[in-house]
């Protein structure tokens, strides 16, 4: 079974904090081949905009860099896939843009598990959320 992989992931490359080590392990098991999973093309644009924004834009260069070699087959964000986030948006009000077009993505590729902290995506019937430390 393939997940999808949140953003959050930015744990595993920042400072001490309880879900750096989760997170990091969750990477791992991807490097290894022992968890099948994939991003959208907006995770990698997330990460680069949050450690820019921070002052680390040399670090969003060298994490980018690695998940566009972790993911070859990053999925690409489709029309498709931000119409489906517009009904998300209407059927999920106080869900988040950014998390309406990473559901939307999965909907479309068939990806039923997303792996995040992010109980926000409890809210929304068609997916589950794992965290990182029970993957």
């Amino acid at each position: 079974m393939q997940v999808f992989l949140d953003t959050n992931f930015l744990y595993a490359a920042g400072a001490s904090h309880p879900l750096r080590e989760p997170c990091v392990k969750v990477l791992r098991r991807v490097a290894d081949g022992t968890l099948d999973a994939t991003i959208n093309s907006e995770v990698v644009q997330e990460i680069l905009y949050v450690l820019t924004r921070r002052g680390r834009r040399d670090d969003a260069l060298k994490l980018a860099g690695h998940l566009t070699s972790l993911f070859p087959e990053l999925l690409a964000v489709t029309r498709d896939d931000v119409v489906e986030a517009c009904g998300l948006l209407r059927q999920y009000p106080s869900l988040s843009v950014r998390d309406a077009v990473h559901v939307g993505t999965m909907l479309r590729n068939g990806l039923k598990t997303i792996v995040s902290v992010d109980p926000d995506f409890d809210q929304i019937s068609e997916i589950r959320r794992m965290a990182p430390g029970a993957v």
